[in-house]
């Protein structure tokens, strides 16, 4: 959406982002991948109408922003992705563009949305509930520069999906030529500006570096990421304050705002001193699945009892006895719901515990498609399974 030329470095090369980089390409917009981790990305400033519907995937973040992107397009959009995303809340950004005067659709609340724009985005005051998401306030944030005057952006509640993510996107914003003011009342005052491109650098996943944080955890050795964990701006980097303090993590920990770590704390929590209860996740019951109920089924796969759930609490009945050499046998089966980060956690169960099997592995290309190959980097044997 940035006029001109801009260099992206430092970007990660997974299923999610191609889904997103064809998206756009089908929008008029050039991506070039010169290298594994850069993208050139060439615009008019303007997106124009793709001849079919844009396939997501299961990309939540991609949908998000996309929706409303497409809302400044003159013509008709389809945002769609598959079985998995087609179960996936959208309606509060839907309503949101609704009310700035955009014709816009989703029958089930759920995705495929349909958009018929006017190549107009708006103008004035938009509430959003973003209770379930901040990535519905970051898709309006990121497309109110096209309004036809100022728009502000205001949170019909309190409750916002971590919140961090939000300053992450009006930094990029910002890094783009965009003129946004943080209001006292909370609310966001984004001028008409549009965008120009830069060259621009994207640090470490920190979502990713969560498993490595608990590999360091629960065997006792250390790894160097190439960056201080105090250079990472994501908040999903809070996660190492609270998985360094393993085996004595504490027995409630706050997962709102770092709620794609939750699946991994919750896994080393196992194998914790005390048992932990993790609160302010309602959102995880939103994503590529239902993550509460995945991780609770997987951990009791391991041993019966480990986990509960208790309303939109999760609680993992920590047994340090799980790191004795006597569990070295045992078996589990992890089903992972087609989602990464189910496979991606559990499988650090299997550094403590013999015999833990991840069903459909190949899910991690979603974000962290070389994801195993790091892990026999690090000396783990993998045994591949029929």
């Amino acid at each position: 959406m940035a006029e001109g030329t801009s260099r992206l470095t430092g970007a990660l090369k997974s299923k999610d982002t191609v889904l997103m980089a064809r998206a756009l390409r089908e929008m008029g917009v050039t991506v070039e991948e010169p290298d594994a981790t850069t993208f050139l990305v060439t615009s008019t400033g303007r997106l124009v109408a793709p001849a079919a519907p844009l396939f997501l995937g299961n990309a939540g973040t991609a949908t998000r922003f996309l929706t409303a992107a497409v809302a400044t397009i003159e013509g008709t959009v389809v945002v769609d992705g598959d079985e998995d995303m087609r179960l996936r809340p959208i309606r509060p950004l839907v309503d949101a563009l609704v009310s700035l005067g955009i014709d816009a659709h989703c029958p089930t609340g759920c995705p495929p949305v349909t958009i018929h724009g006017t190549g107009r985005f708006g103008s004035g005051r938009v509430e959003i509930d973003a209770s379930l998401s901040s990535q519905y306030v970051s898709a309006l944030l990121m497309a109110a520069p096209f309004g036809d005057g100022a728009i502000e952006v205001a949170l019909t509640g309190k409750d916002i999906g971590a919140r961090g993510y939000v300053d992450l996107t009006l930094a990029a914003m910002r890094a783009f030529g965009a003129q946004v003011e943080d209001r006292v009342d909370g609310s966001w005052l984004v001028q008409p500006t549009g965008y120009k491109a830069t060259d621009f650098h994207i640090e470490p996943d920190a979502s990713a570096a969560t498993y490595l944080w608990g590999i360091e955890a629960l065997t006792g050795g250390k790894i160097d990421l190439g960056v201080p964990t105090e250079a990472f701006t994501q908040p999903d980097a809070a996660a190492q304050a609270t998985i360094a303090q393993f085996p004595n993590m504490p027995e409630v920990i706050d997962g709102s705002q770092m709620q794609d770590a939750v699946p991994t704390i919750a896994v080393v929590a196992a194998f914790n001193n005390r048992p932990v209860r993790f609160v302010g996740i309602a959102n995880l019951r939103v994503k590529e699945t239902d993550r509460i109920r995945a991780v609770a089924n997987e951990l009791n796969r391991i041993r019966p009892g480990l986990a509960r759930e208790e309303g939109d609490d999760l609680i993992v009945n920590a047994d340090p006895a799980l790191m004795d050499v006597a569990h070295r046998n045992a078996t589990s089966r992890i089903e992972t719901y087609h989602d990464h980060r189910i496979a991606m956690s559990f499988a650090l169960a299997g550094l403590r515990i013999g015999g833990v099997t991840i069903l459909d592995p190949a899910c991690t290309g979603k974000t962290y498609p070389e994801y195993w190959e790091m892990l026999s980097g690090l000396g783990v044997e993998l045994i591949p399974t029929a």
